[in-house]
């Protein structure tokens, strides 16, 4: 067993608040969160709850890892787990340790093998020069976010401001040269688990009757126990509403009144010089962007390049692709 006594640290308050406690559920998800009016709760999850605090000293093991670490090291932003250190490259400084004060460990939120999470990006296989662009226009405000509510969102603008042009160098050449590989599994459905927001700002399993999808991505973690002791190993499923992928395809495929969007991101979307991949990515960050880029909060040389590409997409459009990109191999 991976972690015997899980439940009596992190887990003790996913089971105590879906328990008894007040939750952001279903269809009541967008009217509970503190998302800001206009966005959809599913791609931009705010918690309104207050989560309990796990026991920093309980103690965590995961399947096919020798590693054993506290909770407290579990959520240690300067020193995060690395489970699996033959899974990847030597961690240089910056991506397995960052620098106090401000500086958190890259490796904290996009994890040692740069796959990230929905609430953040995923970086492996990036261009180094593209991630690069991407903090310094988040340092120079270029690129800001349509909801200042999202803590993950305003954690990598404070990092962004605070970090300087060599070490973010260092970080981008260390992903670049990741590899992704598939981390997302997509399924079509009419039903689905109701869903809560945690404190980490990403959308989990309750308990509760299935209800109709709606207009919604629901991307939840395979394993939420795994996840929250961020072994990157454990990946998500993404619940999209049928017909959603095929939809998505046409639209990619036609541009929707603009370019295809393999004529800069590459064949099967896999990237193309130092324009990035998107294959394979979150549905949920690839919908935050496209929103972004359509409500202006997203500038920059390649976020302006976007703005006309995105400027026929509603939100149901939006979707549609969101669903499509992630279900492509990377």
């Amino acid at each position: 067993m991976y972690c015997s006594r899980f439940v009596a640290g992190i887990g003790v308050a996913i089971l105590a608040a879906a328990a008894g406690t007040a939750l952001i559920a279903g269809p009541a998800l967008a009217q509970k969160s503190a998302t800001e009016p206009g966005l959809p709760a599913w791609a931009y999850p705010v918690s309104t709850h207050k989560w309990p605090k796990p026991d920093p000293n309980q103690k965590a093991r995961l399947p096919g890892s020798k590693k054993v670490f506290t909770l407290a090291q579990v959520n240690n932003g300067f020193a995060p787990p690395d489970w699996y250190p033959g899974d990847h490259p030597p961690m240089p400084g910056i991506v397995g340790h960052g620098r106090k004060p401000d500086v958190m460990a890259c490796g904290y939120c996009h994890l040692p093998n740069g796959h990230g999470r929905p609430e953040n990006a995923t970086l492996a296989g990036l261009p180094a020069d593209y991630i690069m662009e991407q903090v310094r226009d988040m340092r120079t405000g270029r690129r800001q976010s349509s909801t200042h509510k999202m803590g993950s969102i305003n954690a990598m603008m404070k990092i962004a401001k605070a970090s300087n042009d060599a070490e973010v160098r260092v970080a981008a050449d260390y992903f670049s040269k990741l590899k992704m590989t598939k981390w997302i599994r997509v399924v079509e459905t009419d039903m689905v688990p109701p869903t809560e927001i945690n404190g980490h700002n990403m959308l989990q399993v309750a308990r509760g009757k299935k209800e109709p999808i709606g207009k919604r991505i629901l991307e939840v973690p395979e394993n939420l126990e795994r996840t929250e002791l961020r072994d990157f190993r454990s990946g998500f499923v993404a619940y999209v509403p049928r017909g959603s992928i095929a939809r998505g395809r046409k639209l990619v495929e036609s541009g929707a009144g603009a370019f295809p969007c393999a004529a800069c991101h590459g064949p099967g979307l896999r990237g193309n010089g130092q324009i990035p991949a998107l294959a394979g990515h979150s549905p949920s960050y690839i919908m935050r962007q496209l929103t972004d880029f359509k409500r202006g909060t997203r500038r920059g040389a390649g976020a302006d390049m976007m703005r006309p590409e995105v400027a026929n997409l509603n939100d149901d459009m939006r979707l549609d692709i969101s669903a499509y990109i992630a279900s492509l191999n990377p």
